[in-house]
């Protein structure tokens, strides 16, 4: 269990909770294993499968605290409202926002900043920690080309040039990618980013932690009283969750495509672990797609420090954690939204 930004977040499985007077009690094997005061959260995210009495959802609901389930793997599943309909100003506020382009390239900047930001820092780390094994030459022309993009994100005013910036951007991270991968080059190679399908191993497993880490941002959304579906810097699609994907932007480098390259490095995955398809698409095979599900959920447990609020958490919990500082934005709590940026 932790508590963050008046938010309490239970990540074990097996904790009941439950009201005692005014207070948050949570059970486990039927003892009470912490407690804290109802009047103090604004939120409560659930990750355990045991739930939550009538009587704290009740009280949730009449003091318009939030209580949120997802399953453990983090997938939400519902949210409890009181009669006055819950996040209904949040998620009018969130619409203006999208129908305002000023306001809205303001998020969206922010999350092209910390995309951008990201991307850089994770191959300084390569350039870093594996020198002798990369072409410094391309490495550094993609990391000098990103760090002149990052001071005209942070100034950008119109959409579309901001997506622009964020094309040029991302072509220069993806154009040293391959430099990244540092073994079995002969099953592990990334010539460019293809999807629907993906055509190799590298981009069947980058399309999976997307999915992944897009389910998670979404519950994060949700689970806050964010409408996952009406982003900002992805514009609206029927059936696309606009504002996870948004979300995501700033995870993609230090998480999903970290992890990608950890699998691949560290042996995690062989090249037995993929098929290839009639129709030429690459996939994982139940056994790695096992694997890969696996070892995802254990990431998401390694702690961290978080940069803006310099507290020690989860991986598994920055898009709850970012989901919540758009939120306070949206309310005008904060100034800015504050993207997650990595070092």
């Amino acid at each position: 269990m932790r508590h963050l930004l008046n938010t309490l977040f239970v990540t074990s499985e097996d904790v009941y909770l439950s009201l005692d007077g005014e207070n948050v009690v949570a059970n486990r094997d039927k003892q009470v294993a912490a407690r804290y005061p109802l009047h103090t959260l604004q939120a409560i995210v659930t990750f355990s499968y045991a739930g939550a009495s009538p009587a704290l959802m009740g009280a949730c609901a009449r003091r318009d605290v939030t209580l949120a389930f997802c399953t453990p793997s983090g997938r939400f599943l519902a949210r409890t409202s009181g009669l006055e309909g819950g996040n209904v100003l949040l998620r009018r506020t969130q619409y203006r926002i999208a129908d305002d382009p000023p306001q809205s390239c303001r998020i969206a900047r922010s999350m092209v900043f910390g995309k951008l930001y990201n991307a850089r820092w994770s191959m300084e780390r390569t350039a870093r920690d594996h020198a002798p094994r990369i072409d410094s030459d391309v490495f550094r022309g993609s990391i000098d080309v990103i760090k002149g993009l990052l001071p005209q994100v942070a100034e950008e005013t119109d959409e579309d040039s901001l997506r622009g910036l964020e094309g040029v951007g991302a072509k220069a991270y993806f154009d040293a990618f391959d430099q990244m991968i540092l073994r079995d080059k002969e099953h592990f190679f990334f010539r460019g980013r293809n999807r629907r399908p993906p055509l190799d191993n590298v981009n069947a497993m980058l399309s999976f932690a997307y999915s992944l880490l897009t389910n998670d941002c979404a519950s994060a959304l949700e689970s806050v009283g964010l409408d996952s579906y009406v982003g900002f810097l992805h514009t609206d699609r029927p059936g696309r969750q606009s504002l996870a994907l948004d979300l995501m932007e700033e995870l993609r480098p230090c998480f999903a495509d970290r992890f990608v390259l950890t699998l691949i490095n560290n042996r995690v995955l062989s090249s037995d672990d993929f098929l290839q398809e009639e129709s030429g698409g690459v996939r994982l095979t139940d056994d790695g797609r096992r694997t890969f599900i696996k070892t995802w959920q254990e990431r998401k447990q390694d702690v961290i420090t978080h940069p803006f609020l310099q507290e020690k958490l989860p991986w598994g919990l920055v898009p709850y954690v970012q989901a919540l500082l758009l939120a306070r934005y949206m309310r005008g709590d904060l100034d800015a939204y504050p993207p997650f940026l990595w070092k």
